[in-house]
């Protein structure tokens, strides 16, 4: 799998994500066996650039190349502005949002609202492509509603501005998360253009990802809440997609290390207030369909400082030995999409 010069260890990437895809949880998946991963969106909005916001969603410090920044807006030449920013700032890869299909952001005729327009569509890709000298992706849904089903004209569109890799959710705006992702539609833009496709929704284990790849022909898969609290369902599927196997669940001992790294990394990354704070969700992911989980995450969510936050997560991953040496999951965890940028 290769992005202009880069050329990726995998073909299993995590999707962006706002408020999960940060720079420490991105570190962690890449760590993880993830062959690439995207920054949450940034608003290419000029004045937001220097938002405390913004400056973390664009942090690439220290991050595992190749480092990318999905930017979200309206306008060409904003966005074509923010992909130079972002690079200057040393962006590798710019990803054009155009799937979120978020109130918030539709009402701004971002995201996946953008798919209506067909015209906006292509002076935007053209406009971003032209203002960077490094490679240009777009990451959008099969069309508007179900009766309004676009991709083919968007990803033709992209191919001819000189996108260099699509990645396309099974799903409509209108559709939300709800539903099961399809995959007809991905196959068939697979067979229409020759630029890499990712094929993203509903990836949820190994044997579903063999399914899509198989299925669509798409050169990768995109993770996305899946990986909440699993970062490594990456490797998972990267090593039953070369051998057939599946990995045994993790070490206790692995996963207690891990959140040792993980979690001091978010602090340093955020600050003691909003770091305790953000921490709380990523801390719920982690322990959810563990023995003790929900009644440890009640209990967390009360504590205030970092150090108590992260002493109690130190204790309650110790206590998972009494069940094996392994992370023993109840076996009714449900399949859940990405919700995705």
């Amino acid at each position: 799998m290769q992005i202009g010069p880069y050329h990726l260890r995998n073909n299993v990437f995590v999707a962006p994500m706002a408020g999960v895809t940060d720079r420490p949880f991105r570190q962690l998946c890449k760590q993880l066996g993830a062959g690439y991963a995207v920054s949450e969106m940034a608003a290419s909005n000029p004045r937001l650039w220097a938002s405390e916001k913004t400056s973390r969603r664009i942090d690439h410090a220290g991050e595992m190349e190749p480092k990318a920044v999905q930017i979200a807006g309206a306008d060409p030449k904003d966005l074509a502005d923010c992909a130079k920013f972002n690079v200057e700032r040393g962006a590798q890869i710019i990803d054009i949002n155009m799937g979120c299909p978020v109130k918030k952001v539709c009402n701004s005729w971002c995201g996946s609202a953008l798919l209506q327009h067909e015209d906006l569509v292509e002076r935007i890709l053209h406009a971003v492509v032209e203002a960077v000298d490094v490679p240009v992706t777009l990451k959008f849904r099969t069309g508007w509603d179900r009766e309004n089903r676009n991709a083919l004209r968007i990803a033709r569109l992209a191919e001819q501005a000189g996108i260099q890799m699509l990645t396309l959710h099974g799903r409509t705006r209108a559709d939300g998360y709800k539903g099961e992702a399809e995959y007809d539609t991905i196959r068939a833009v697979k067979q229409a253009v020759s630029i890499p496709l990712v094929a993203n929704g509903d990836i949820t284990t190994p044997e579903k990802a063999k399914f899509v790849l198989d299925y669509t022909g798409a050169d990768a898969v995109m993770i996305g809440r899946a990986a909440q609290g699993r970062p490594w369902i990456c490797r998972e599927i990267d090593h039953y997609l070369r051998t057939g196997e599946h990995l045994p669940a993790p070490l206790v001992d692995e996963v207690r290390e891990l959140m040792n790294e993980h979690l001091p990394a978010h602090y340093a990354f955020y600050g003691e207030y909003v770091g305790v704070r953000t921490a709380r969700k990523h801390i719920g992911w982690y322990v959810q369909d563990l023995p003790g989980g929900e009644e440890f995450r009640q209990r967390m969510n009360l504590l205030e400082s970092t150090a108590e936050q992260l002493a109690a997560v130190d204790d309650f991953f110790k206590s998972q030995h009494r069940h094996g040496e392994r992370l023993q999951y109840r076996p009714s965890h449900p399949d859940v999409d990405a919700i995705a940028a």
